[in-house]
């Protein structure tokens, strides 16, 4: 079978692999659709925290069932799946308070084990999530889109509360969107003036601040909030300097939510963080009650998804399209894998 490896950074190449055995308790899949996240383009940039090359990227994705031994009547031959590509151990202490997704040994796929970017794969069956009613494309979406699920969920957003979202890529976009389903009034800060104008324009998001177009973003958020900021700020940049910089944007008794994974020190003024008493937390994948939200919203329709995936190529010409995807101008939102 067809299978690309991210051998070194900036380095992708196709290889033929034996199709994969499948073991007790697994299941033989098909990949349909391949979903490009900022962690993939990151560990093909060399950028990427917790990777050893050479590594088979993709983690988002949606599959095909070609075989198990289960008598679940959703995991029939030839079902469409979504995969929810991290392993936990059970019994760490995370996983013993019902927090598998920050187990003590996960394991991701396409990160710390060769992840879905070729032909077939043999996955655990707990690793399969039926999605009936969706397309193949929204299957893909939803690992993507329940990383912003769960920061909401993080941030434990109220109705009525201001929330702004740094970072208008696609986690950040989801972020946006389950901010909104929560009740929040939403801004989103950028770099980019047309992410954020997809935000506002297409997402609904109520207010946009493009950073390189004010002096001071605290002042304009100040401006937007009569002077009170916003009790949540959730950032998806993967940037430390925006990290560090959004401490100053949080309202007193704010809450700060880090969803991006950087390879460097965040710092922040303590007699500050302690004057406004920031909770300042962490959020690291999702757990399967939040691909069970996602899944539901996608079915009500809650979810804008038809403009989300910007670039589709097939299998074949992943690696001539790649580097592309790393370029603003190209103008990326999400680039999906066709396969079949």
């Amino acid at each position: 079978m067809k299978c690309i490896v991210c051998k070194a950074p900036n380095e992708l190449q196709m290889r033929e692999d034996a199709m994969p055995q499948r073991g007790e308790g697994q299941a033989l899949v098909r990949i349909r659709r391949i979903g490009i996240c900022g962690t993939d383009l990151h560990a093909y940039r060399g950028r990427q925290p917790f990777f050893v090359y050479p590594r088979v990227l993709g983690h988002e994705l949606c599959v095909e069932l070609v075989e198990a031994d289960s008598d679940d009547p959703q995991l029939k031959p030839g079902t469409p799946l979504v995969v929810m590509p991290y392993i936990s151990c059970g019994h760490c202490i995370a996983c013993r308070r019902g927090r598998p997704n920050c187990c003590t040994q996960v394991v991701v796929l396409g990160v710390h084990e060769d992840g879905g970017m070729r032909e077939y794969m043999s996955l655990p069956l707990s690793c399969l999530v039926p999605a009936d009613g969706l397309e193949l494309e929204q299957m893909a979406l939803v690992e993507c889109l329940s990383i912003g699920a769960h920061a909401v969920d993080r941030a434990a957003v109220e109705p009525g509360e201001t929330a702004l979202v740094i970072g208008g890529g696609p986690i950040g976009i989801g972020v946006m969107q389950f901010a909104r389903i929560a009740g929040a009034r939403v801004i989103a800060m950028d770099i980019n003036k047309d992410r954020l104008a997809y935000c506002k324009d297409t997402i609904g998001v109520d207010e946009t601040i493009h950073t390189e177009s004010v002096d001071d973003p605290a002042a304009a958020l100040a401006e937007l909030t009569n002077g009170d900021l916003p009790t949540v700020v959730i950032d998806a940049t993967g940037s430390p300097d925006s990290m560090i910089a959004a401490f100053n944007y949080v309202a007193s008794s704010g809450r700060y939510v880090l969803v991006s994974i950087v390879q460097a020190d965040i710092s922040f003024y303590d007699p500050e963080f302690h004057r406004r008493e920031i909770a300042l937390l962490s959020s690291r994948n999702a757990r399967r009650e939040h691909f069970t939200q996602v899944i539901d919203a996608l079915r009500r329709g809650d979810i804008e998804t038809q403009t989300f995936v910007t670039h589709r190529v097939p299998f074949d010409d992943v690696i001539e399209a790649y580097p592309s995807w790393l370029k603003p101008e190209t103008g990326v939102i999400k680039a999906m894998v066709e396969l079949g």
